[in-house]
């Protein structure tokens, strides 16, 4: 229809929009939605525009319409309930029809708002097209938690720009990531070559506000791009291994694992032609979700070449050199769509001198990129350089032709708590970095290597973590762990088939930390809300409160009980990685009495570490810390408080819903095995120095309860999960066997002696 009939059909004048409020709101788009639709049995669209990232939200909003009983048809401008309006519709209709109300804010890319006008009408606003459909998606949710008479208006820019996720992919026995010697691996590595999956996956990511999707392998070349000037190094087929995983390298190279490599099976015929295809399909598909892929690499790494044409993992060796120059550039030319590298120098360059490492670097992967975007000027990159075994001098003058790029998104990324989020909602490791890169953005690796196996959701904890991020160096996170990969769930002793995915499984958790990426003050009520409306067989407030409860019980122990890397401290199975000199004082990564009287606590919380209470105690000391008994305390409230909200929900048929219960109620059971063993642990270093009886007494009764309590765990947690499971960074977490160690506590505790 003619735009300038419509305008003589809907008229109702803008006068709020001045000229120059129109010139900030650059790209947005309006939705048009009559909130007294509640009466109506059908309502009508008006969509001059189709894009499969709106018809993907549009599709959830009519879900949740037609599940209030409400179709939907289509319809001209001037008829329509809702509209929805490209940029340039806009632009011509700004007289027509626009709220009443002064927006009060200005609109950031991918930001919205949801407005009522005083011609009840509710209008969503979306800056461009991505906030539009997080615009729809909002109304969508509001509508399904409150009905369409309960939308609220809001106001929402993300606040944080990215908002991704760490992604280990184990694409290959040929091409691995650090994850491979696991089950986690083994079970996955099939799925990375399903369209089914990464579908499935994408949607979900963009449901839960995450807009990018990094891909972290050691050496992915040759399972993605075929080089013209190497092209026998492209690989066909899908291999992974058939020899026992149970091994862990710490550096990637392969040299303590050749029977990984050389043991193998096809588990997918494949050619890199139709390698390359699936990919790109993959991420044009993730791009009409507003989700765009990095490719993230450790170096040098050389797995899958075998020797081919002389190239091998020396940093002065010049055909390795023209091979990786080579291959990123064939990267940026085969894939459109991919967004952005990342380059690490640490790993396999640990020996190197900074400037020789960062010189290697730019005249691969930096030299690369440009001739890339020689040939395609238009080209936008986004270049990450992490921090990790690097220094930000070195890299500045190294990378300055690609940081000086008008085309080039030049940002560091940096290690933000370790492998740890789940330790201190403050976290000081940065605090010199953030000085370095004044002026220059960062993106923050934030690792998950604490919560594999249970359902966790401390959305309270999430909130505070992210508020303390410093913002303006932000150019945002990707969130994931090293030692898992986040595929499809393969801990289940009862797996759905397919396998569901991690994301689905753990659902709230993921869902909190994209929302609360996009949106830190999105209030606990709506969480609840959203708790309520997916088990509406509980109050969805109660379930809030015990959940966030017992996912207090990570952070607690873990900024108590600190070992930074992901091999030194894995919490749900009480120990570390076997034989690392400094993962556990035994050698057999078990964390007993001993590990729990020595091991520091994290240097971003208040806690006191359990010598240093001895000493203070036997001084006759007081302190303003938080001390070892008071952190076991903390333990116990939390605990507490989850284990007498669970016992008074009634037993429920919905499967989920039960599953969650056990998950909180065996997390639950495993701080208050925390609770004991700390305090138990502090009685026998505190007998030890005071040799007072009562205080070993205390201890022996203390760790007497813990081992009560870890049996009841073991239980709990075997009603739903795989024991043992090989983890890749920590080795065999056995909660069973691990039942002899805590036995072995007390006889240490009776003992009253260090061994």
């Amino acid at each position: 229809m003619n735009l300038n009939i419509l305008k003589t059909k809907f008229k109702i004048g803008l006068p709020f929009f001045r000229t120059q409020r129109w010139s900030l709101l650059f790209g947005v788009i309006f939705t048009v939605l009559s909130i007294n639709l509640f009466a109506q049995k059908t309502i009508s669209i008006y969509s001059p525009k189709s894009s499969p990232m709106l018809d993907f939200a549009m599709k959830d909003l009519q879900d949740e319409l037609r599940s209030k009983g409400i179709e939907i048809s289509k319809s001209v401008f001037s008829g329509a309930n809702v509209l929805l309006l490209t940029q340039s519709e806009l632009l011509d209709l700004k007289s027509e029809g626009a709220p009443q109300k002064k927006l009060d804010f200005d609109l950031k890319p991918e930001g919205f708002c949801i407005r009522k006008d005083n011609q009840n009408k509710t209008w969503v606003v979306g800056a461009d097209e991505p906030g539009l459909m997080y615009g729809m998606l909002e109304l969508a949710e509001q509508i399904s938690l409150y009905g369409v008479k309960g939308v609220k208006e809001i106001n929402q820019n993300p606040y944080m720009a990215t908002r991704g996720i760490k992604f280990n992919i184990p694409l290959d026995v040929r091409n691995p990531t650090y994850t491979d010697p696991s089950e986690a691996c083994q079970q996955n590595m099939l799925e990375m070559w399903s369209m089914d999956f990464w579908t499935e996956y994408i949607d979900e990511l963009a449901r839960d506000r995450y807009n990018l999707v990094s891909l972290w392998n050691l050496h992915a070349f040759p399972s993605m791009i075929k080089v013209p000037e190497y092209p026998d190094v492209a690989l066909n087929d899908v291999y992974r291994t058939n020899a026992p995983v149970e091994v862990f390298y710490p550096v990637g190279n392969g040299v303590k694992y050749p029977n990984l490599y050389n043991n193998r099976e096809l588990i997918k015929n494949i050619s890199i032609e139709e390698k390359i295809l699936f990919w790109q399909k993959v991420m044009r598909y993730a791009k009409e979700r507003n989700v765009n892929f990095y490719l993230m690499q450790w170096n040098i790494f050389d797995w899958g070449i075998d020797g081919k044409y002389g190239i091998d993992e020396k940093i002065d060796n010049p055909v390795t050199k023209d091979y990786f120059r080579k291959s990123v550039k064939q990267m940026l030319l085969t894939y459109p769509d991919l967004a952005g590298i990342g380059i690490t120098v640490g790993e396999n360059m640990i020996k190197q001198p900074a400037d020789i490492k960062e010189a290697w670097a730019y005249d691969t992967y930096g030299k690369g990129v440009l001739d890339a975007l020689e040939l395609n000027p238009n080209r936008k990159i986004t270049f990450i350089h992490r921090l990790h075994e690097g220094q930000v001098k070195s890299i500045e003058d190294q990378f300055a032709p690609l940081i000086e790029n008008k085309n080039v998104n030049f940002i560091f990324s940096f290690k933000y708590a370790e492998a740890h989020i789940m330790s201190s909602t403050n976290q000081p490791y940065c605090n010199e970095f953030v000085k370095e890169i004044e002026g220059k953005k960062t993106i923050w690796t934030l690792r998950n290597d604490d919560n594999y196996y249970f359902r966790w959701g401390g959305a309270g904890f999430l909130r505070e973590f992210i508020k303390n991020i410093p913002y303006d160096v932000s150019e945002g996170f990707y969130y994931g762990s090293d030692g898992n990969v986040w595929g499809r769930e393969y801990l289940s002793k009862n797996p759905k088939s397919p396998r569901e995915l991690e994301i689905k499984k753990h659902w709230y958790h993921s869902m909190s930390m994209g929302r609360l990426g996009y949106n830190p003050d999105l209030p606990d009520q709506r969480l609840a809300d959203i708790l309520q409306h997916r088990f509406p067989e509980v109050d969805g407030n109660l379930l809030f409160t015990a959940w966030n409860e017992a996912s207090m019980i990570y952070p607690v122990t873990t900024g108590f009980h600190w070992g930074p890397a992901d091999f030194s401290w894995y919490i749900e199975a009480c120990r570390s990685r076997n034989g690392h000199p400094t993962a556990s004082i035994d050698g057999l990564g078990i964390h007993h009495v001993e590990q729990f009287i020595q091991q520091p606590v994290h240097p971003g919380t208040n806690n006191q570490t359990i010598p240093a209470y001895v000493e203070m105690i036997a001084k006759g000391g007081t302190t303003d810390l938080t001390t070892p008994l008071q952190v076991s305390k903390q333990l116990h409230d939390h605990s507490d408080k989850a284990l007498e909200i669970l016992n008074g929900f009634k037993p429920t048929k919905n499967e989920e819903l039960s599953n969650t219960l056990e998950d909180i109620l065996s997390i639950s059971l495993l701080g208050k095995y925390y609770a004991y063993k700390i305090s138990g642990s502090t009685n026998v270093a505190l007998y030890r120095k005071t040799k007072n009886k009562e205080v070993q007494a205390k201890a022996v009764k203390e760790l007497e309860m813990a081992l009560d309590y870890w049996q009841k765990f073991t239980k709990n947690a075997m009603k739903q999960y795989i024991n043992p499971m090989w983890m890749n960074r920590v080795g065999m977490a056995d909660w069973v066997k691990f039942t002899e160690y805590a036995k072995k506590d007390i006889e240490i505790a009776k003992q009253g002696i260090k061994e």
